[in-house]
């Protein structure tokens, strides 16, 4: 059986449920589900103090980047003690994960092994899909991909059939970072379209965008679902004030009915694995509790108020 190590907690989730678990012998500092996870070694590391607000971050994370470093670092002897068969890594977002080009320095000098590495790319939820059936085939077991993404489709599938009916569809915006604001984008659009909402800002298939909150007020969204990158509902929650305190947020229509959502997107939204299929559930249960309970409430998600 294939030694792997995963560099990101998407991959580590599509490793687990193809049936791999066993076979991991590696992780990203991020990887924590399932929780079982959290006793394998740890290789890599973020170059930057994690704690303090979203502002905070963000301009250490800038700062990084104008020196045309990466953002994380990767713990090259420790890799090459486990001596994987293959790693799983992303070229989608050099800010939210390790790297192609961060593993590849790391493994350039080895000379007794080459491990296969397998990079992701996901942009869209069909990105998802087609990634979970390509860590299937690198670990020789194409048939196990086809099955799993054959499941999650179907639960999609069965959420996007109910919403189908609903003719009274309440605008969305979805803030995924909070100081700079930045709007959710790749396959947030998508979600929130078939969890049976009208989607405001970001394109399908497209990073994240940058806006304003003048932007948001203009658009007058009947939800707000804040769902920071790699942040729980508590660490969201803590920034919440960031924008509290701006007198145009005050004066949101969503704000003053009480249709502001904080979501867990460190678990669920931000992470191109599986757990989508939970992320779709969640938004579902959000815009139309009459219409769906998954039961997520409390622990994927919670009001503001």
């Amino acid at each position: 059986m294939p030694r792997i190590v995963s560099l990101i907690a998407s991959s580590t989730e599509i490793v687990c449920a193809l049936g791999f678990g066993d076979e991991l012998v590696g992780r990203s500092h991020e990887c924590d589900f399932p929780d079982w996870v959290r006793r394998l070694p740890v290789c890599t590391a973020p170059k930057f103090p994690t704690e303090g607000t979203s502002y905070e971050i963000d301009q250490r994370v800038k700062a990084i980047l104008a020196e045309g470093l990466s953002v994380y670092r990767v713990d090259a002897d420790r890799l090459r003690a486990l001596a994987p068969d293959v790693i799983v890594t992303q070229s989608q977002c050099e800010v939210c994960a390790v790297s192609l080009r961060d593993v590849e320095q790391a493994v350039c000098d080895w000379i007794e092994s080459r491990p296969r590495i397998v990079s992701l790319e996901p942009f869209a939820l069909a990105d998802v899909w087609r990634d979970v059936e390509t860590v299937a085939a690198a670990l020789g077991a194409p048939e196990r991909g086809a099955e799993l993404t054959a499941r999650l489709r179907r639960r999609v599938e069965a959420i996007v059939e109910r919403a189908r009916a609903i003719r009274d569809r309440p605008s969305v915006a979805v803030i995924e970072w909070i100081d700079p604001l930045m709007a959710g984008g790749n396959w947030m659009p998508e979600l929130v379209t078939m969890a049976g909402g009208v989607n405001l800002f970001g394109e399908a298939g497209q990073h994240s965008p940058w806006m304003t909150l003048e932007e948001l007020a203009r658009r007058d969204p009947d939800w707000v679902v804040v769902i920071p990158c790699g942040f729980d509902i508590e660490r969201t929650r803590a920034d919440m004030p960031l924008l509290a305190a701006q007198p145009v947020w005050q004066r949101l229509p969503a704000v003053r009915d009480g249709h502001v959502v904080l979501g867990d997107g460190n678990q669920y939204f931000n992470r191109p694995g599986p757990r989508l299929v939970e992320s779709l559930e969640i938004l579902a249960e959000i815009l139309h509790p009459r219409i769906f309970d998954f039961g997520h409430r409390g622990r994927g998600w919670q009001m503001l108020g």
